[in-house]
């Protein structure tokens, strides 16, 4: 499946709730949050209370990234608060397997971040137990970045891993996801597109959202079988 994920590190933080509202009428299939501690990264974003006060603004899914060091002492508050996608970085992780099962345990989509320059091969041990990989495809910490191009080939052994291992696990993007290098990334196996100042940035966000869908449409029905591979 492919799914549009608009993130809103690159919104009005003033606005954030009415963020989520464009996203909901752009039609995207879930909400992308970006939690910075000032320590993993240097920015401070926001906490597992803003999530909360989302979750009762929207239906739609919310996919929170913990950029934050010590992650297994936060994971339960952000599970509380509502988030259905969690996840967090390998480098910051002292106990990945441990705080993968809090994250299931609790029903959720547990994923592992990897920055830039983490190779793939780290994965080799927990692949199974996600679902899904998130890749930086810009270094963490800041929107508007632009796309790293060495990381184009990092997603597709990626997902030729994933393939060759016959395993369920997404594939998430985030950094420097536009337009007109969609199409692109999901044909090299991205799953889940995270977009933020390319949408919220756009004189109209919700028809950028909307062509995004359309191109994500387009892909999930080539890959379901209603039109032919070439």
């Amino acid at each position: 499946m492919f799914y549009i994920a608009p993130s809103i590190l690159s919104a009005d933080f003033s606005r954030l709730a009415e963020a989520v509202s464009l996203a909901e009428k752009g039609q995207a299939d879930m909400v992308h949050l970006d939690v910075m501690d000032g320590h993993f990264v240097p920015p401070i974003t926001f906490g597992h209370q803003l999530v909360s006060a989302l979750r009762e603004k929207t239906r739609l899914p919310l996919n929170v990234h913990l950029m934050v060091e010590n992650p297994g002492r936060m994971i339960p508050l952000f599970l509380e608060a509502g988030a259905d996608w969690l996840s967090f970085h390998l480098e910051a992780s002292r106990h990945i397997h441990r705080d993968l099962n809090l994250i299931k345990e609790a029903g959720c989509r547990a994923g592992l971040a990897l920055n830039p320059a983490t190779p793939i091969e780290l994965l080799s041990e927990v692949l199974d137990d996600l679902d899904f990989v998130l890749i930086m495809t810009v270094n963490p910490g800041w929107g508007g970045q632009k796309f790293i191009p060495a990381t184009r080939n990092k997603i597709q052994r990626l997902s030729r891993l994933i393939a060759e291992k016959e395993l369920p696990t997404l594939i998430a993007v985030d950094g420097g996801v536009k337009i007109d290098n969609l199409a692109s990334l999901f044909e090299i196996g991205m799953n889940i597109a995270i977009c933020g100042s390319s949408v919220y940035e756009a004189a109209d966000p919700v028809a950028i959202i909307q062509k995004m869908k359309q191109i994500a449409e387009e892909f999930n029905r080539k890959h379901s079988g209603h039109i032919k591979s070439e």
